[in-house]
């Protein structure tokens, strides 16, 4: 028998870092939100991702949190993919023009402050076990540590509960893929000799192993072997890391001291739809990569960036329900991206074939050849260049990633920290919008003439050259007074 009901605005289901800043996020801008893990208490050391790209620093520093998260971890500006291929990072046109290498726990930790600090509730070891919806809301059955089942109420439910997500088994989806890597090796473990940089990569032979600093004395490997490829449940112990390691990197650096030693598979998977009726899937609950490139976690947090302001329009009221439909619009075909480059990099860098080694070859000079083809490879790895679909005949910036430009009054990373919209003129606008709280006005600190009408999340919803005060006064109130994405 279910226990007493509760209610909540939103619930997110799953305490990682894509359900954390989502809720951080939503509390932020005053939605009552509840975080549903049935993990317990504590924030996991041993979680795999290890890598921030740009874009996401980038969502940081619009939260102001950027500069805290960087003080934990190193950083690089050049990634290699293959033996002859590497991406210079440092031409990135933005901020952080490299690669954080910090591991997920310091991510979390961060964020989960920040949800704390904003009024998030936590209900840690609740596990979901059913699932219901209709039009005014979503009943949720949790389980908790003394094996009561509650049903919490709320307006729309959120699952981030990773690649076996409980939500979206209950609301019926598959998750179609194939594994793309069958063996991988994890482990922590520390060092007799450092090795010389932040992150260490290299493939010989059957054998291929990366080492990230997390800079306080533990380095986090992984690898696989593909003369060795067994199931996750084998055992595994530090002499065959530390044999992958020497294979492919010609050394095992004196690794010591494991505290922790793990066999994953690698899997590319992504759910047909990110939104049934008032539940929405996001990070891995919706998609899953290979881990080349490092885009996993990243792609996530672009997810719930693009996920919280939307729900938070929509329970407020400022925003017809037709908005949230744009979630599943925009991210869906970037998770179909990621999967395809990702899993493109993982099967050439694998591969067998004499006629797939020279396209790997092939590939690798014409990238290194080729700056177009490189600013996109660096646009899809890092996620700057990922833009969202535009009406036909809109300006050429519609659906783009804004950047960090200069406004008379700082920058606009720093405009976008309060949540809202942000208005960019080459004059004073104190038009509708402003003295609702919805909008943050600002002034380009340049004589630009463009104006343009940036969202919560950093994407150009509007632009125009010369508008007018009418017409800019009717497009904000198009924006934000109907909700209308992009």
């Amino acid at each position: 028998m279910n226990g007493t009901a509760t209610r909540s605005t939103v619930i997110v289901v799953g305490s990682g870092p894509t359900g954390l800043l989502l809720a951080g996020d939503l509390a932020t801008a005053g939605v009552t939100v509840t975080v549903v893990e049935k993990r317990p208490r504590k924030i996991n050391n041993l979680s795999r991702a290890f890598g921030v790209h740009a874009r996401t620093l980038e969502q940081f520093d619009a939260r102001g949190l950027a500069d805290q998260l960087l003080t934990t971890g190193g950083t690089i500006t050049g990634l290699r993919l293959f033996r002859r291929l590497s991406l210079d990072l440092s031409t990135l046109p933005s901020r952080f023009p490299f690669l954080l290498i910090t591991p997920q726990y310091e991510v979390e930790r961060l964020l989960k402050r920040r949800a704390r600090e904003a009024g998030v509730e936590f209900a840690y070891e609740n596990e979901v076990v059913g699932l219901r919806q209709d039009k005014d809301g979503v009943d949720l059955d949790v389980r908790g540590a003394d094996g009561a089942v509650v049903t919490r109420r709320a307006a729309y439910v959120v699952g981030a509960d990773g690649h076996r997500s409980a939500v979206r088994e209950a609301i019926g989806l598959d998750f179609p893929g194939v594994s793309v890597i069958r063996s991988l090796i994890l482990a922590d473990v520390r060092m007799a000799e450092k090795p010389k940089g932040v992150l260490t990569v290299n493939g010989r032979g059957d054998a291929f192993a990366m080492i990230a600093s997390f800079g306080d004395g533990w380095y986090r490997v992984m690898g696989w072997n593909r003369r060795n490829e067994v199931s996750d449940d084998a055992p595994l112990d530090l002499d065959e890391v530390k044999e992958i390691t020497r294979r492919a990197l010609g050394t095992d650096y004196g690794m010591h001291d494991a505290r922790w030693l793990s066999r994953f598979h690698s899997d590319e998977r992504q759910a047909p739809h990110y939104r049934v009726g008032r539940v929405f899937l996001a990070g891995d609950a919706a998609h899953i990569h290979s881990p080349a490139g490092g885009q996993g976690m990243n792609t996530g947090l672009q997810d719930a960036a693009n996920l919280s302001w939307k729900l938070a329009a929509a329970v407020q009221g400022r925003a017809p329900e037709g908005l949230l439909d744009s979630y599943e619009a925009e991210r869906h075909p970037v998770g179909r991206a990621v999967l395809r480059s990702s899993g493109g990099l993982v099967r050439l860098a694998r591969a067998r074939n004499p006629l797939l080694r020279a396209a790997r070859a092939l590939v690798s000079a014409f990238v290194d050849m080729a700056p177009p083809v490189q600013r996109k490879a660096l646009g899809q790895i890092t996620g700057i260049g990922y833009a969202y679909p535009a009406p036909r005949g809109t300006h050429r910036l519609t659906g783009t990633r804004a950047p960090d430009v200069a406004l008379r009054d700082g920058r606009l990373y720093e405009a976008l920290r309060g949540g809202r919209f942000v208005l960019i003129t080459p004059g004073t606008y104190k038009g509708p919008g402003a003295c609702e709280g919805w909008l943050t006005a600002e002034r380009w600190a340049s004589d630009r003439r463009t104006t343009i009408l940036v969202r919560p999340d950093g994407y150009v919803a509007w632009a125009a050259e010369g508008a007018d005060a009418a017409a800019i006064e009717e497009s904000v109130a198009r924006y934000l007074g109907s909700g209308v994405s992009l």
